[in-house]
This record gives C-alpha cells, sequence and structure tokens, in this order.
C-alpha cells in the first residue's frame, strides 16, 4: 500500500471507489455549489476518504483552473486515490450521467421541439436544486469562514461578482494575493482551517487522506513532461485532424475549434462564459436560435453533471442543423460527443500536470494563505450563482439595470412563478427542518412538477 492512508482506515480498491463516484456523478446537481456540497457530504463526512484541509486545498487548485471546478476536484481526489487511473473514473463518471442525459434530451428537442414532460421533470428539480444549493452555501461557509478577514474576502467577492461583474479571475487572485501576504506575514487568521478552530457537524479525523498524507503518484519532470505530451496529443490532435478533413469553415472543423478555445477560457465555471457562448453560437455561427441557449442552460442545470455540458446541447445542434452528407441525428450526435471531448480533455491535463506539484507546495505557509483567502472568496463566488440560479427559477423575467459602475439584473416581481415558489419552499423545509436526503427530496420534487406540468399550471 503507498504511503497515503491513516493508520486504522483501509485504501479501498479502485474497483471499490467506482460505485462511491458513481454516487456522487448521479447525485451532481445544482452546479457547482451543489456539486462540492454533494462531494464534500460523501468524501469528507460519510466515507472519511479526504480531510478537511486537502479537500479545500484541491477546491482551491481547482477554481483556479479553466474549466469546471467540481468535475476537476473529483478528478483531483480520484488521483490522490489511485494515481491516473483513480482520476480518469472519477472525472470520467462525473461527466458520463450528464452527457447521457443531455444527449437524450437534444434527441427530443431536435424532433420534437421540446422536452414535453420532461419539461414538468425540469421545473421540479430546478426548485430542488435550489435547496441543495442552499444548504451548499452554509456548509461550505461554516467550514471556511472561521475568522473577520475570510468572512469580509467572502462578502467582498460576492459584492464584486454580484454589483459590480468583475471578472471572475480578478476577484479570486486579489483574494488569492491578499492572503500570500497574510500568510507570508505568519497571521494565523489566513492559515488553513485557522481562526477559531473546527466548525459544523463534521467529526475531527481520521482520515484516509490526511493533512500529511502523500499521494500515490508524486512530482517528477520527466513524468510532468511526458502526462503533457499524452493529454496534449488526446486533446488537439483529434482537432487537428478534423480541421485538416474538413476545413475550418464547415461544421465539425468550427465545433473542434471553437470549444477548444472555451476550454481556455473558462474561468469560473459555465455562468461566466455562456453568454460569450450563446452571442457566438446565435449571432456569429447561426447554429441556434434566439433562446435555446436558456433551454440548454435548463437541461444543464436539471441533469447530473457540470453545467459547462450545455455546450454538447449546442454543438448537437450545430451539426443537426448542419450535417453535410450525413444523417441528422447521426451529426448532430457525432457534433455533441466531439464537443464534449474538447471541453474536457483539457481537465484532465490540468489535474494531472499540475496536482503533484500543487501537493508539493502544501507546506508552504505564504501558499497556504493564499488558498486558504480563495477558499473564502469562492464561498462568494458560489453564493452568486445560488442568487443567480434563484432568479432564474423563480421569476420569468428579469431586467438589467446600472447604477453607476453597478450593474445587476433585478426580478420582475409580476413574473413570479407562485409553483416554482411553492416547491422551493417545501424543499428547503424538507432539507433544513426535516433532513431530507438530496434523492428523496429530488425524487418528491420531480413528481411535484411532472404533475403541475400535466395539469397544465407549470413546465
Amino acid at each position: 500500500m503507498p504511503d497515503t492512508a491513516t493508520p486504522g482506515l483501509r485504501m479501498p480498491s479502485l474497483a471499490e471507489a467506482v460505485p462511491v463516484w458513481g454516487r456522487i456523478a448521479a447525485l451532481s446537481f445544482g452546479g457547482p455549489a451543489g456539486q462540492i456540497a454533494v462531494m464534500h457530504r460523501i468524501l469528507v463526512e460519510e466515507r472519511r476518504w479526504i480531510s478537511e484541509g486537502r479537500f479545500l486545498h484541491a477546491l482551491n487548485f481547482c477554481t483556479l483552473l479553466p474549466g469546471p471546478e467540481a468535475q476537476q476536484l473529483a478528478t483531483y481526489v480520484g488521483w490522490l486515490m489511485h494515481g491516473t487511473r483513480g482520476g480518469l473514473v472519477a472525472g470520467g463518471l462525473f461527466v458520463l450521467p450528464g452527457l447521457v442525459a443531455i444527449m437524450a434530451l437534444s434527441w427530443i428537442y431536435a424532433l420534437s421541439g421540446n422536452v414535453g414532460v420532461v419539461a414538468g421533470l425540469f421545473f421540479g428539480l430546478k426548485a430542488a436544486v435550489l435547496a441543495v444549493v442552499a444548504e451548499a452555501v452554509l456548509r461550505i461557509g461554516r467550514r471556511a469562514l472561521k475568522s473577520a478577514p475570510m468572512v469580509a474576502l467572502a462578502a467582498a467577492s460576492f459584492v464584486a461578482l454580484f454589483l459590480f461583474d468583475l471578472p471572475f479571475p480578478a476577484v479570486v487572485l486579489a483574494a488569492g494575493f491578499f492572503g500570500y501576504l497574510g500568510g507570508r506575514a505568519g497571521l494565523p487568521q489566513f492559515r488553513v482551517g485557522g481562526g477559531h478552530g473546527a466548525t459544523g457537524t463534521a467529526k475531527a479525523g481520521p482520515y484516509l487522506l490526511g493533512d500529511a498524507a502523500l499521494p500515490q503518484e508524486r512530482e517528477a519532470p520527466a513524468r510532468t513532461l511526458l502526462t503533457a505530451a499524452i493529454w496534449g496529443a488526446l486533446w488537439l490532435l483529434p482537432v487537428a485532424a478534423i480541421v485538416g478533413l474538413v476545413g475550418s469553415g464547415e461544421v465539425f472543423g468550427q465545433i473542434a475549434l471553437f470549444f477548444s478555445k472555451m476550454a481556455m477560457v473558462t474561468f469560473g465555471g459555465a455562468y461566466a462564459v455562456l453568454a460569450y457562448v450563446a452571442q457566438q453560437a446565435v449571432g456569429h455561427f447561426g447554429w441556434l436560435r434566439p433562446g435555446e441557449m436558456l433551454d440548454g442552460l435548463g437541461m444543464a442545470e436539471t441533469t447530473p453533471g457540470p453545467l459547462i455540458m450545455v455546450t454538447q446541447f449546442v454543438g448537437f445542434l450545430a451539426a443537426f442543423r448542419n450535417p453535410g452528407g450525413l444523417p441528422p441525428l447521426l451529426a448532430g450526435t457525432l457534433g455533441g460527443l466531439l464537443t464534449t471531448w474538447v471541453t474536457f480533455a483539457p481537465c484532465f491535463l490540468w489535474i494531472f500536470v499540475g496536482a503533484p506539484y500543487v501537493e508539493r507546495l502544501r507546506g508552504d505557509r505564504a501558499l497556504a494563505g493564499a488558498l486558504s483567502a480563495i477558499t473564502a472568496a469562492v464561498v462568494g463566488v458560489i453564493l452568486n450563482l445560488a442568487v443567480w440560479f434563484a432568479l432564474h427559477t423563480l421569476f420569468a423575467r428579469l431586467e438589467p439595470v446600472a447604477f453607476g459602475p453597478i450593474r445587476l439584473d433585478l426580478p420582475v416581481l409580476a413574473s413570479l412563478d407562485p409553483w416554482a415558489l411553492l416547491l422551493a419552499l417545501g424543499a428547503l423545509v424538507a432539507v433544513f427542518r426535516f433532513k431530507a436526503g438530496v434523492i428523496p427530496t429530488l425524487a418528491a420534487c420531480s413528481a411535484a412538477g411532472i404533475l403541475l406540468h400535466l395539469a397544465g399550471l407549470a413546465g
């Protein structure tokens, strides 16, 4: 056994870990907020595979990367436990349910123009996800905000994003800079988990991967170069082959190039780039009609997996409507799969190349302070995403307003959906008052949404 385990706990085999990663993937609703909460509950509290500090350290690193941080977090923890194979299993399974679900819904959408009764299921799921996300904000906030500077950084992050629409990377890097200075100065408030001791309901240790445990794979320049070469080739060679075969002006060449570029700049997750993707897909390429991006976002928000999976829907419709000599459904399927590949292949590259070096730097006081501050900023980011999701779930219309430098979307009160509000309140009561689990809450709200749709009241 590698020297990764805390005495008294047994490292599960990769085969034993697969069902757990599958469970996490099946429950990964609610965007990054809900997904990170599910992983924290299962990996830290239930299975005790990874300590609080290690989980937050990994989350901080993934937050700095382009791409979906929750999927990369799963890849990171899988890599910590079982090396590259574990990262592939954890990260791959995290994507699989959403890939299958959105592909099936894309077929339905392309053939019928809507998702029928599935719209009612979506309606109920959105309400339930609000409760999951609210719990995530509180759960992660209790564990990350243990000193006044951390609370201030979280609040400043939320204000910067929600009111001033500042770029996500700038907010995170600014928090990291302050944390670096605080950590370098030796201030206890900027230590990982520092400030006022542990809070929350999670027990203290032991963990399979405690704060002092070593990863299965260590950093080595030769391994790093080989890993970068392999994953760079897996990502970019198919792109080069497609562009060389069909040209950059055909739909498959456009998909390969456009979404490969997106994989490099998707800092802050899906919400940070969806406006640009929609603008290009509708206005520049003509792949989608106005409003269809929101339909795709509805699919991604209410199916398991990263929200960036909405790009699969875009790629599907792009190829479905421009099939060339292929049957439209086959072209759409290939377009969706191509989009997903060039979106997620880079995620494995970032983790497998960078994680060994990030692990090596865990003991650096200044870096620890920077990452601790980034954790606090991430709480503000998650709160911002939660508010964004709530507004778009409960209100049919939002109006952009500006007050000097302040830019935000205010809900049109008359567009409040009373059924969505009722379901959301019911889900909140179930989660916070009766401690209902994620699956029962999602199932109950989904059933209610379908009934409301069949009654002509929603969806």
